[in-house]
């Protein structure tokens, strides 16, 4: 190993290494020293396992990722316009129409007829939630159960859909 690379007796903290970069020839200015910890805390193996784990089930979890982005959408629209619910209600009843316009248009047996129905359904109740989330602000009244109840629905139907 050259004497240019090599440490001089330097001290350092046990488990920390060091790496010198050896200086300009023709300057004495002192050489920078890059000191990196052998081990990565605790704290950021714990937060990169959730990040890989959320990313490797981004798709299965993909309601639950809608779910917490309308939160915060919804706090907001109430903060800066309360009166955005009010524009929002009416899509409330866009899913219904389309239940029965695809009915109409295209009938199908039970089971497709059931799975049409609960998406309409829920797709109501989380239009209508963001709609009186907006409104009235996320936290009011039976608001959060109604959100976690849609939450659980959506996610469940969406890890069935998957599956088959």
């Amino acid at each position: 190993m050259s004497s240019r690379t090599r440490s001089r007796g330097l001290k350092t903290a046990a488990g920390i290494h060091t790496v010198h970069i050896p200086r300009s020839r023709g300057r004495r200015s002192q050489p920078f020293v890059v000191v990196v910890p052998e081990h990565p805390s605790l704290t950021r193996e714990a937060l990169g396992f959730l990040g890989r784990t959320l990313w490797r089930f981004r798709h299965a979890l993909a309601p639950t990722f809608l779910a917490l982005a309308a939160w915060p959408l919804t706090a907001i629209l109430h903060a800066l316009a309360w009166w955005s619910g009010l524009l929002l209600a009416p899509v409330a009843a866009a899913p219904l129409l389309w239940l029965g316009f695809v009915q109409f248009r295209r009938p199908a047996r039970a089971a497709a007829s059931a799975w049409r129905v609960g998406l309409a359904l829920l797709a109501t109740a989380a239009v209508t939630w963001a709609a009186l989330a907006a409104g009235f602000g996320p936290l009011a009244g039976p608001l959060p159960l109604i959100w976690l109840l849609t939450w659980l629905t959506a996610q469940t139907a969406w890890l069935i859909v998957r599956s088959r």
